[in-house]
């Protein structure tokens, strides 16, 4: 028995005793009406109702007599309600269906669920013919009514939307790889596949529909697919890794497919890209170490960042990440969002396109906590004394480019500049309060005797606009401190 057919007995009941009346939850009919619009008013109603309602046929309209229904007619009713519902309402509304006996005579019930898009109109008119039950009866909403319907409907949120067809239990084992999941979430794995699928359900990463199966959510799929390519609309959303034997793309590159699921391959991926990276020997005790040239923590910030704030709704791209000899490049598909600023995006709360991928991946302890990530990153990228973060948007995408060391000959002025600005962002918000001469320099690795290079670049950075005097009050250069321009 379907998980709502009690609740759908329990209405039936209440309405046939102890004197027969259709309730805000159920209508009964004896037969499928022949006026469709009239039906789709029915199914609009139901969809918008607290709780969704049912449909229930095989009972005389008039007398509450019970006379049941046949294949024929059930089959014929479920086609054309199923029709109605994905053709003449806006949202598309699905039903379910179940035939029970009922004083020994077959019924047909009809569920239909709340919309958590509202409200369900009449899709060849506008949302003014959308219709609500009151009183028993299916009637057109106010335009008050309707109001109160947008205030109680719920934004569709793309990880919650639908990767999959229906899947049986067994599907949804062999597409997901819920043994990953469960380590990290740092959780033993359940002893039944009745408890995975209900673990998996509170995750968010499979819907469970009432006793007819599970459809994988895009979040599932991105998060825990064993194999993108298996669903369709997410295979172009798989990460692109290109390694380039040069500093352009002219040169020989070979490619490297990630097809799995972004939170269980997350950490192969950071170490399948720390192998393909160049490193270098220090001496250090007397002994010869190798070490790495980028910072870990820089490459899974910024490529965890790419992967929760790309934009899913721009279609046939993915993120990539392209490795140069001197530099490595990860693009997500989208822009910032218009409330954000290149500039201001180091020690700020990011807001997320996809909060679901973000809440998950910290909760995995994929990434740190929000708004931390790319103040991380600037810190590890100043220890290791490479060149400053390259932060931009390219078209329909955003770009973070990771540099090897140079040496401050070798940067450019503008590289100079922003290694400046990025400098004061951390100096800000450390126990200092602000940037010096001296911090910046022990940032650009240079030796006391280049200060007045130093003071050359913090006065080219204030002519940019990038920084300013903190104390403007104080006259001793010794002891000047300097402060983002917007703080």
């Amino acid at each position: 028995m379907k998980s709502w057919i009690h609740s759908a007995k329990e209405y039936l009941l209440k309405s046939l005793k102890p004197i027969p009346q259709e309730l805000n939850e159920l209508d009964w009919k004896e037969m499928l009406s022949t006026n469709k619009d009239r039906l789709a008013e029915h199914i609009s109603a139901f969809a918008n109702h607290a709780g969704g309602g049912y449909l229930i046929f095989g009972i005389e309209n008039s007398t509450a007599e019970i006379k049941g229904v046949n294949r024929e007619e059930v089959n014929t009713i479920i086609d054309r309600l199923s029709s109605i519902g994905r053709n003449k309402l806006e949202p598309a509304v699905s039903i379910d269906h179940s035939v029970e006996n009922w004083d020994n005579f077959p019924l047909l019930f009809i569920r239909i669920k709340e919309s958590a898009i509202k409200p369900v109109y009449i899709k060849s008119k506008n949302i003014e013919h959308s219709f609500i039950r009151s009183g028993g009866t299916t009637r057109q909403a106010s335009r008050h009514e309707i109001g109160s319907l947008m205030l109680n409907s719920k934004s569709p949120v793309y990880e919650e939307l639908f990767a999959s067809t229906l899947k049986q239990p067994e599907q949804i084992i062999s597409l997901l790889d819920f043994a990953k999941i469960f380590e990290l979430l740092k959780k033993p794995v359940p002893g039944s596949q009745t408890e995975i699928l209900y673990s998996l359900s509170q995750e968010k990463l499979i819907k469970p529909i009432d006793d007819s199966g599970y459809y994988i959510t895009n979040f599932g799929a991105l998060a825990a697919a064993r194999n993108l390519n298996e669903f369709d609309n997410l295979a172009r959303k798989s990460i692109r890794l290109i390694k380039y034997e040069g500093t352009d793309k002219t040169v020989p590159s070979k490619e490297f497919p990630v097809n799995i699921g972004y939170a269980i391959g997350f950490e192969g991926l950071i170490q399948f890209i720390k192998n393909l990276l160049p490193g270098s020997e220090v001496i250090k005790n007397a002994l010869r170490q190798s070490t790495e040239v980028y910072p870990e923590i820089a490459l899974r910030e910024l490529i965890a960042n790419a992967l929760i704030h790309q934009d899913f709704t721009i279609r046939g791209s993915g993120p990539m990440i392209e490795i140069f000899s001197d530099r490595i490049e990860i693009t997500n598909p989208g822009r910032l969002l218009p409330n954000k600023k290149i500039d201001r995006l180091i020690r700020t709360t990011p807001e997320s396109r996809n909060e679901i991928l973000a809440a998950a991946f910290r909760m995995y302890n994929i990434c740190e906590e929000r708004g931390s990530g790319f103040e991380k990153t600037i810190k590890a990228i100043e220890l290791y004394g490479l060149p400053p973060l390259k932060i931009e948007e390219i078209e329909n995408s955003f770009k973070v480019t990771l540099y090897s060391p140079k040496s401050f000959a070798q940067m450019t002025d503008s590289e100079r500049v922003e290694a400046t600005y990025q400098h004061s962002i951390i100096q800000y918000y450390s126990p200092e309060g602000g940037m010096n001469n001296t911090t910046l320099r022990e940032r650009l690795k240079m030796h006391p005797r280049q200060a007045s290079q130093i003071s050359r670049l913090i006065k080219d950075t204030m002519d940019k606009g990038r920084i300013k005097q903190k104390d403007t009050d104080n006259s001793s250069k010794k002891f000047i401190k300097y402060v983002p321009y917007w703080a």
